[in-house]
């Protein structure tokens, strides 16, 4: 009985306890519930507002079209409003022919689910506002109804997801002074008609899908300030008359297209250029004199074939000298033949500045000091020799500096350590000698650092290590570093890559690389380690590369990790490791004479407490059945006392 009371009562509270679970769970689908409703009823309750918004500035409606547009029925009841079953959201507007007069609501921009929209045939004034341009969800074709706004001064379409051509009816539009059509799907050729705008001072049509030539009639638009055609298929040559026809440009951008031909020699004539982006092209030759643009403040050329890797090259940077605008000039993967322009250090507002990929010969004179706002140096590819100048440490805005590749000798000057702001400093494959500068410790924004292929010496800093920002690599690799790597390196908690590969590094490799959890790719190879594969490796769980090859490790492979995966581990070269996965093809570990002592003291104690255990037992045996007999003897002398058998 005691125990079915036992069992009743466990149940009993097992129940009670399910009960409370499963109330739990109710109360908190309710919360959740509730909270998405609360969620929705908020978003809905911004459509409603947003229409009824839109029909305050409606204040004619002949034809009583929006009169239903009341709190009596819910909002996707009502005319001219359709909703999705879903979200009860607004997804398309209906009040085309419906004789409305008033102007277009901003808060028509509020309706974010929006996908259509039709206000053909009304009466609407005003301008189209700008909170139109939030609709990401609008999709088709530019209605060719626009056209019919005879007075329209401003088209904004950018960023949506609008298809098709540019109807000929927006050539009506002759008040029109700005059309963006931007960041959509627009294909096809640019019209011709386009030209007939002659008010135009904006036509911004870049990052579409307009293929062919542009037509001549756009050059011919002698009020544009700002042409954007970037970022489309268009070909052709540009006109030679493009500078004479477009004095007040401002704002000239074709990058990312298939231009072909050379720069007009009238490009200087547009003297009120400021911004100029004639990359990412197939444009060729010589580049023009450029004296008039005094007013010029972004130069992009790279990516093109400019330049007859000659002597003469770089004449148009000299023509320059009065820009003192210039924050970007970049030319890097070209044909540019020369020595370093002295005459760049004379633009003080630089804060770009990209060369490579050219053939740039001589030094980097030490008055690139003076660009006290560079944040962006790029030499990378190129011939420059010469030592890093030590003025490089006085530009304490730049942020990347990057020289792979060219001829610099001499060290990398201490003065590196003054760039507190540098995250990214690369100078592979050049012949930096010396070793590395502690003072690169003091960089605390670095997150990339590649100093490989050079012949530097010495030891690692532990400075290197004391960076928590570097995140994506730290390469020392081909240098000729000695000593051992710091225990610190446990640090670089956040690093993704780390390469120390082809140096002569020894001792041991430190168990504190298994703190560095965001490691993928790990390369050690070609140096003097020694000693055993650290098991902390095996924990770093997004380990996906370790090469060990080559070096003087020993003993037992781990398991488990990086190490189960034989494509993802290298470990060649090192003739006494054994162990490991089957898939590795190491020999079977021998026990060594301390392994076997142990194992031995191991056993001996495992069989003495054996025996041990059995002794106890045994003898626990003996002594309950030496109770037992005694009290059956007692329980027998009571029974003849008391005369019963």
């Amino acid at each position: 009985m005691c125990r079915i009371c036992k069992s009743f009562y466990i149940f009993s509270d097992f129940f009670c306890e399910l009960s409370l679970f499963i109330n739990w769970l109710i109360i908190s689908a309710a919360t959740l519930f509730c909270c998405h409703q609360f969620s929705v009823t908020g978003n809905n309750n911004r459509d409603r507002l947003a229409l009824l918004d839109i029909k305050a500035k409606i204040p004619d409606d002949p034809l009583g079209v929006i009169s239903s547009w009341n709190d009596s029925h819910h909002f996707c009841e009502w005319t001219g409003v359709i909703c999705g079953r879903r979200h009860q959201r607004v997804t398309a507007l209906h009040l085309n022919d419906s004789k409305l007069t008033g102007i277009l609501s901003p808060h028509l921009g509020n309706l974010s689910f929006l996908q259509q929209i039709s206000l053909q045939n009304n009466r609407f004034g005003g301008t189209i506002p700008q909170e139109i341009s939030r609709l990401h969800r609008l999709v088709g074709k530019i209605p060719p109804t626009l056209g019919s706004l005879s007075r329209l001064r401003y088209l904004y379409l950018t960023r949506n997801k609008l298809t098709g051509d540019i109807p000929s009816s927006l050539g009506n539009l002759s008040s029109l002074l700005e059309l963006h059509i931007a960041e959509n799907n627009l294909v096809g050729r640019i019209p011709e008609w386009l030209g007939k705008l002659r008010n135009l001072t904006i036509l911004v049509l870049e990052g579409n899908k307009f293929s062919g030539r542009v037509p001549p009639s756009i050059f011919n638009l002698s009020s544009l300030t700002h042409l954007s055609l970037a970022r489309n298929d268009l070909e052709g040559e540009l006109p030679s008359y493009l500078g004479n026809t477009l004095p007040r440009l401002r704002w000239f951008s074709i990058h990312n297209n298939l231009f072909t031909g050379h720069i007009p020699h009238s490009i200087s004539n547009s003297s009120n250029l400021e911004f100029l982006d004639l990359s990412v092209n197939n444009l060729y030759g010589q580049v023009p004199s450029l004296h008039n643009l005094l007013r010029l403040s972004h130069f992009v050329l790279y990516n093109n074939s400019l330049g007859l890797n000659k002597a003469g090259d770089l004449n148009f940077v000299s023509s320059l000298p009065n820009a003192t605008n210039l924050k970007w000039l970049q030319l890097s993967d070209n044909n540019f033949k020369g020595t370093f322009p002295r005459i760049i250090c004379a633009f003080s507002s630089l804060t770009f500045l990209t060369l490579g990929n050219n053939n740039f010969a001589g030094e980097i004179p030490n008055c690139i000091m003076n660009l006290a706002k560079l944040q962006v140096f790029t030499v990378s590819n190129n011939r420059l020799a010469g030592v890093i100048p030590q003025g490089i440490g006085k530009l304490q805005n730049i942020i990347s500096l990057h020289s792979k590749r060219n001829q610099f000798s001499g060290v990398i000057p201490p003065s590196i350590g003054n760039l507190t702001k540098l995250s990214s400093f690369s100078l592979p494959n050049n012949s930096i000698e010396g070793q590395i500068p502690a003072t690169l410790g003091n960089c605390r924004s670095l997150i990339r650092l590649d100093l490989s292929n050079n012949k530097l010496n010495g030891t690692i800093p532990s400075q290197l290590f004391n960076l928590p920002s570097m995140s994506i690599i730290l390469n020392l690799s081909g240098n000729h570093l000695t000593g051992s790597l710091p225990e610190e390196v446990g640090q670089l908690k956040n690093l993704d890559s780390l390469d120390v590969s082809h140096n002569m590094i020894s001792g041991h490799i430190p168990s504190s690389l298994g703190s560095c959890e965001s490691l993928e790719f790990l390369y050690m190879q070609e140096n003097n380690f020694r000693g055993t594969i650290p098991g902390a490796l095996k924990t770093l769980k997004g380990l996906l590369w370790l090469d060990l090859s080559h070096n003087n490790l020993e003993g037992d492979v781990p398991t488990g990790g990086v190490f189960n995966n034989a494509t993802g581990v290298l470990i060649t070269g090192n003739n006494r490791l054994c162990g490991g996965i089957p898939e590795l093809k190491l020999p079977r570990c021998k026990l060594s004479r301390n392994t076997k002592k142990t194992r031995l003291e191991h056993r001996e104690k495992l069989t003495i407490a054996i025996l041990s255990v059995l002794f106890g037992v045994t003898l626990l045996v003996a002594l309950l059945v030496s109770l037992y007999r005694l009290r059956k003897r007692e329980r027998t002398k009571e029974t003849t006392i008391y005369g019963v058998k």
